[in-house]
């Protein structure tokens, strides 16, 4: 009796002479972009170092698209957005020591956004792990533990037969529901080494897919058809699944109204009759949403922002369905589906129940006629003016990245996303610098859109030296850099718990002369002119940089009844 495993793992005959007879030249670096390429990957980023020189030159001799960029933060920012946009794993390759640890502020960026990046670094070599003090340039006593806290897995190589394997192991963890970045390193030696292994050609790496219990689902379907007050949160794990549709149709048969979370932006339509749109730091919504009888998250945490910061106290049943088994009940109880959210919806949408309400728009008309009435009496025309000449210009389908900035605080709340997965922000781990070098791996990733970048002042000088990368691979992004003199949203901060602020004021260069210096078209705009110069700057190919002199306002949220 023939097994059809056996089949599958029997060389055909030219197979057999191709793995005897591997071409010359070849190193343990080759067998990390061969491994790469034999998963489906076609771009790779990264910043080259010593000792990782071995994959880079391994480049040369294969298919795979090289983006470099100039700061290894930055260059794992676009990697983390290359797999926002296509929802596949993004290679990124970094040196050891510091260049590995540069971009650690990035990696918790993916892991807190589920963004499948493969980070694979290089180690001292292999005489110098162990522990000891060996004198090696960037050595570190032990560099992985430095990335155990931050990424989803962690795989270590030390000789070149488990390259492929580790890296196969690795690329499905981060596609396995959450997605998330993990961290591979290999040593020096074993990238330069030359090897007699067969060249690497298929390589299977199936991501797990995460079911529901089907137990807990049916009592799910069941509390949400008997609900009188049904609400659901979405969450950045609809977007991510490609459920966005699901959770339509899921909304429409309760008739049960949908917020979006800032993750999940463009989870659900921004004007559909039962949208409560993004409105979570205003205590008009988390009243709402605590009145639920049963209230059904999907793929949300329920962490500091989406929980109006701590303060939203259902009194309802919950219903969390979460891919990541960590944030399953973790900030309320309820019933804890562990799932990835389109197949948890698919099986709800199975069995749950039409149910009639035909109040339920007017009650949503109710909400956000309080929210807009609360915003209106704060004086923030300038601030909604610029959020709405932004939108006009933006095509639907193209996708913006927001940095740490005021006009990104106001796009969360007040932004339609229009399309999911077509506003990204720093919000998971809220570090500085995201949107422009973001913007870029996504423009690497699908060149047909344009795409904008928001930045401050203080954050664009995070990213200045992207730039020259920009320019390099004439990639298709307009930066839109708000310029309010300093750490606009730290000075409010500080202004209103302190009296007043400190270190929040920073000297700039004229970002639009300093654009032209590297060969990128910059103009000086305004908030009556912004709209017709951003649409411009976007309609023309390459990259762009409009400036808006601009001192915006946060509008005051609302945490208490």
């Amino acid at each position: 009796m023939t097994h059809d495993h056996d089949l599958v793992l029997r060389p055909t005959e030219a197979q057999t002479r191709a793995a005897l007879s591997p071409p010359p030249g070849r190193n343990g670096g080759d067998l990390v972009v061969e491994t790469l390429q034999g998963l489906g990957a076609t771009t790779v980023f990264g910043l080259p170092g010593q000792h990782a020189l071995g994959m880079f030159d391994a480049l040369r001799r294969s298919s795979l698209r090289y983006v470099g960029l100039r700061v290894e933060n930055n260059t794992g920012f676009a990697a983390d957005a290359y797999g926002r946009i296509t929802g596949e794993v993004a290679p990124l390759l970094l040196s050891t020591g510091p260049g590995a640890l540069t971009s650690l502020a990035a990696l918790q960026e993916a892991a807190a956004g589920s963004s499948p990046v493969l980070a694979i670094g290089s180690q001292v070599p292999v005489a110098g792990l162990g522990g000891g003090r060996h004198g090696y340039l960037h050595e570190l006593r032990d560099q992985q533990a430095s990335f155990r806290d931050v990424v989803k897995s962690v795989h270590t190589v030390r000789t070149q037969s488990q390259i492929p394997s580790a890296i196969a192991a690795a690329w499905e963890s981060a596609l396995t529901a959450p997605h998330g970045p993990v961290w591979v390193e290999i040593p020096q030696d074993v990238l330069l080494a030359e090897t007699a292994l067969p060249v690497v050609t298929a390589v299977d790496a199936t991501p797990h897919e995460l079911v529901p219990r089907p137990e807990l689902t049916a009592v799910a379907a069941d509390l949400l058809s008997r609900a009188e007050r049904p609400a659901i949160i979405a969450g950045g794990g609809v977007v991510r699944a490609d459920a966005s549709g699901k959770l339509r149709a899921l909304a429409e048969r309760l008739n049960a109204p949908v917020v979006t979370t800032f993750g999940g932006k463009g989870a659900f339509p921004w004007e559909h009759p039962l949208s409560l749109q993004s409105w979570l730091e205003d205590r008009h919504t988390t009243d709402f949403l605590e009145d639920a009888d049963v209230l059904l998250v999907v793929g949300s945490g329920l962490g500091e922002l989406s929980s109006n910061y701590h303060t939203f106290k259902p009194r309802g049943r919950v219903v969390q369905i979460e891919a990541d088994l960590g944030k399953l009940e973790s900030n309320h109880p309820a019933l804890g589906i562990h799932a990835d959210a389109r197949i948890a919806l698919s099986a709800l949408l199975e069995t749950v129940g039409e149910r009639p309400d035909p109040a339920a728009p007017e009650r949503v008309r109710q909400v956000l006629a309080a929210v807009r009435e609360r915003i209106d009496g704060q004086e923030l025309t300038l601030e909604q003016d610029v959020l709405a000449a932004v939108r006009a210009a933006l095509p639907d389908a193209s996708p913006s990245f927001w940095d740490m900035t005021i006009l990104a605080y106001w796009a969360w709340s007040a932004f339609d996303a229009r399309r999911p997965g077509t506003m990204h922000s720093a919000q998971g781990a809220g570090g500085l610098g995201y949107g422009f070098p973001a913007a870029l791996g996504a423009a690497a990733a699908d060149p047909t859109r344009p795409v904008l970048a928001v930045s401050g002042d203080g954050g664009a000088m995070y990213s200045i030296a992207e730039l020259a990368t920009a320019r390099q691979y004439g990639l298709d992004v307009t930066w839109l850099i708000v310029d309010d003199g300093g750490y606009g949203i730290l000075r409010e901060y500080m202004a209103d718990a302190f009296g007043e602020a400190t270190g929040t004021e920073l000297a700039r260069p004229d970002f639009v002369t300093l654009a032209e210096s590297f060969g990128v078209p910059g103009v000086r705009t305004s908030p009556e002119r912004l709209r017709d110069d951003l649409a411009k700057a976007l309609a023309e190919p390459g990259p762009s940089v409009v400036v808006l002199p601009a001192v915006l306002r946060m509008f005051a949220p609302t945490h208490l009844g």
